[in-house]
């Protein structure tokens, strides 16, 4: 299983509405780093939910429910879609202050490759935000 992180402007797209909808085609990607890895999801993957601008912090855990598809917003054959579903939320976000000073977590894509909306997390980073989310 790998893991990834993805964000979205929780004014656009928060963890609530994601919640109340229940899943999501994640849709609109258009950075070919952020499109290459939608298209190595698989069925299961878990992902970090982050809200940017607002808030700057992880809030929640979703699940990759299906393997990249042509993005539907677009009849550009280059853009990918997957679609996601909710699985744990957080008990306590991470902030991404806290995220840029600890050990672990400092060396994250979200802190090196800040404008990159969708990316990788290795199963160190991922087991660190579920020890300090609470889960």
């Amino acid at each position: 299983m790998n893991h990834w992180l993805v964000k979205s402007e929780p004014v656009k797209y928060s963890w609530e509405k994601f919640e109340k909808d229940g899943k999501a085609c994640w849709d609109g990607v258009r950075n070919y780093a952020a499109r290459n890895n939608l298209r190595a999801m698989k069925k299961g993957d878990l992902l970090l939910y982050y809200h940017s601008n607002e808030g700057l912090d992880i809030v929640g855990i979703a699940k990759v429910l299906k393997e990249a598809y042509q993005d539907p917003t677009t009849t550009e054959t280059a853009w990918l879609a997957v679609d996601i579903q909710p699985y744990k939320k957080l008990k306590k976000s991470i902030p991404l202050s806290q995220i840029k000073t600890d050990k672990i977590l400092k060396g994250m894509e979200l802190v090196r490759l800040s404008r990159l909306s969708v990316s990788t997390v290795t199963k160190e980073q991922f087991d660190r935000v579920l020890e300090l989310g609470g889960l």
